[in-house]
């Protein structure tokens, strides 16, 4: 008979993940609590607007490349990538913006408009970006680290500090630039790393080769049309998937799995990859005997922020948006104080605005806009129907005079998800958007392992295992997990 094995959670990590187990000839179920498949990639679709619902950055497309190659297939089978242009654009203050775009050399005039030599600065700081990213890739992303001194090894002593591990970020960044504008447009992406510029490594530098070099793409239909790829391919490879089936417990006996509840039904399995929240797994669906980490641990974590979201559709055009927009605050500093340090509603936030609309017009109805709007902040706040609505109107009002754009101007739809429904949809440990924010000690060998301490045939991996926060993140973590269980088969 075939091993047998569940995957629980069908978002990037667990749709890949099913794939890869139903390749080796394991007999694969995948559960998936909610009615459609996605995860935080579901599709939400209401009066003839369909919005990606999280993740909306397309990054690093040869992780994609890489995973389908494994099936003899290519991306271009699944679903249609188009390049974008420009990449983004970022305001700085009321009316003052730059838009990256596929032209470095643009890229490079930007630099130097901000400060004198900054494209030549620019120049060599993408050098180094692009070495750290090839080392990162090719040693030490796609491992897994069992012990501290597989990470502290000797390649790593002699490569990490070439790739600034032991560095901070923004320290590492202020080397090279010293205007606020240059360093934020190299910064920006940790906090969709779940981090601050000050807390994380300057190893994500290599952030900047990836969106500046290798480009910022959509994929037609969004993201919920990269997830339903991911599904047909493993249902071409055997899985069965099956939705509005929650997990609430997971079963073993004598230190060894045996399967998981899914309301009154008992499956059994010889695996069971969890890839929804690593907490919620441990602390609510095993018992206490079974679990490797307890609340004390959770709690001496620091979390990544959550995510006040508003999906809005327009029945109009707008002229001062590209598919992806960005605000920076000046002292952008205040905004990752209200959490990371001082948990609370930051009152002059920075925000990501996007509107696929206008890549893809079977987003919104003709003459319409598809507005995704996205303000980071702090876990665990109170998230009332007051609060909500009070701060709805104040984010509204703040990118009215950032960009000059009133989104409530013939707003059609208006939806609002936040810290509860990360809670009430994924089991979002503290409502957290994301999961454990990458700071030097929560990276690689410092997040939680892949395989359970307790229970054999237990596994975990998604955006809270090495190597972390992203989507392509998560399918490299997937193709670790995949391996360790084969290694644990032979």
């Amino acid at each position: 008979m075939p091993k047998t094995a569940i995957v629980v959670g069908a978002g990037f990590a667990g749709l890949s993940t099913a794939a890869l187990l139903a390749k080796q000839g394991m007999q694969v179920t995948l559960l998936e609590k909610n009615e459609t498949i996605g995860g935080r990639a579901r599709l939400w679709k209401h009066a003839g607007f369909t919005f990606d619902m999280g993740p909306s950055w397309y990054l690093m497309p040869e992780v994609f490349e890489r995973f389908f190659g494994h099936f003899d297939r290519k991306v271009s089978d699944y679903y249609h990538l188009s390049e974008l242009d420009p990449y983004y654009r970022v305001f700085f203050n009321p009316g003052e913006f730059a838009d990256i775009t596929p032209d470095y050399q643009n890229t490079k005039r930007v630099f130097d408009y901000f400060e004198p030599g900054g494209g030549e600065q620019l120049d060599t700081y993408m050098e180094l970006a692009r070495y750290k990213y090839k080392v990162a890739m090719d040693q030490f992303l796609y491992r897994e680290y069992s012990s501290i001194f597989q990470f502290f090894n000797r390649k790593m002593m002699r490569e990490g500090l070439k790739l600034n591990v032991l560095d901070q970020m923004d320290r590492f960044v202020s080397r090279y630039f010293k205007d606020r504008r240059s360093k934020q447009l190299l910064e920006y992406a940790m906090v969709f790393l779940g981090t601050s510029p000050q807390k994380a490594p300057a190893l994500y530098s290599i952030m900047s080769h990836v969106d500046i070099d290798l480009g910022v793409h959509y994929p037609m239909g969004g993201l919920g049309a990269v997830a339903k790829g991911f599904a047909s391919l493993a249902r071409e490879q055997g899985v069965n998937i099956r939705t509005n089936a929650d997990v609430t417990s997971i079963r073993s006996k004598n230190g060894q799995i045996e399967g998981v509840m899914v309301g009154d039904e008992y499956l059994t399995a010889d695996t069971v990859v969890y890839t929804g929240d690593y907490p919620y797994a441990e602390m609510e669906l095993l018992d206490k005997s079974s679990r490797s980490f307890g609340s004390r641990y959770w709690r001496s974590r620091t979390l990544s922020p959550s995510m006040f979201l508003m999906y809005i559709g327009l029945d109009r055009k707008l002229s001062n948006f590209k598919h992806h927009t960005l605000y920076f605050e000046e002292d952008w500093t205040r905004h990752f104080k209200t959490i990371f340090d001082s948990p609370e509603w930051p009152l002059d936030p920075c925000f990501y605005v996007s509107v696929i609309s206008k890549t893809d017009p079977q987003a919104a109805p003709e003459g319409g806009e598809n507005v995704f709007v996205l303000v980071p902040v702090a876990p665990g706040l109170d998230d009332t129907d007051e609060k909500r609505e009070e701060y709805a109107e104040h984010v509204l009002d703040h990118i009215t005079r950032i960009t000059g754009e009133d989104l409530r101007v013939q707003q059609n739809v208006q939806r609002i998800f936040s810290h509860r429904d990360f809670k009430a949809d994924y089991h979002a440990y503290q409502g957290t958007a994301l999961s454990m924010a990458h700071t030097l000690f929560q990276t690689a060998v410092f997040r939680p392992p892949h395989h359970s301490k307790k229970v054999k045939g237990l596994y975990y991996t998604g955006h809270y295992t090495h190597p972390g926060v992203g989507v392509p993140m998560t399918l490299i973590s997937s193709e670790i997990v995949a391996g360790e269980i084969q290694k644990s088969r032979q």
